[in-house]
């Protein structure tokens, strides 16, 4: 599931981690993070956020994405069906037409390594039921 894609002209790591706040208030903090060796993760501004907050950072080797092949796999996906599909006026554009793609991505597109279903299902089908489910 992608909870969030940022649409900027450029990417700092104080951006990234602000970003990462916004995500944390819908989707709470991850445990870790697996990330390559771009200049926005290896910021101090990234680390000193993921400190504070209690997750981890793991870095790739530097020239083996492979190590982190699901996201590997969904940039290419993104690159594919969206970047190069279209066309942007404005940065507003890029923002709109982006998010159109990653509702499509969770909500409506079926994905074969989730056994057909599209990531917001496997997700509601995997989720540990809550207090008032277990009570009933």
């Amino acid at each position: 599931m992608s909870p969030g894609i940022l649409v900027e002209t450029s990417i700092s790591g104080d951006r990234v981690a602000r970003f990462l706040d916004e995500l944390a208030t819908a989707f709470g903090l991850p445990e870790r993070i697996v990330v390559d060796n771009g200049p926005e993760f290896i910021s101090n501004a990234l680390d000193k956020w993921a400190y504070e907050r209690g997750v981890k950072l793991h870095f790739i080797k530097p020239g083996t994405p492979t190590q982190n092949a699901f996201i590997e796999s969904f940039n290419g996906s993104f690159r594919n069906e969206c970047l190069n599909a279209n066309w942007f006026d404005s940065l507003d554009d890029a923002r709109r037409v982006i998010e159109a793609w990653r509702v499509d991505y969770n909500d409506d597109r079926p994905h074969s390594s989730l056994g057909g279903l599209t990531p917001i299902e496997y997700e509601r089908q995997h989720q540990p039921p809550t207090r008032t489910q277990t009570l009933a």
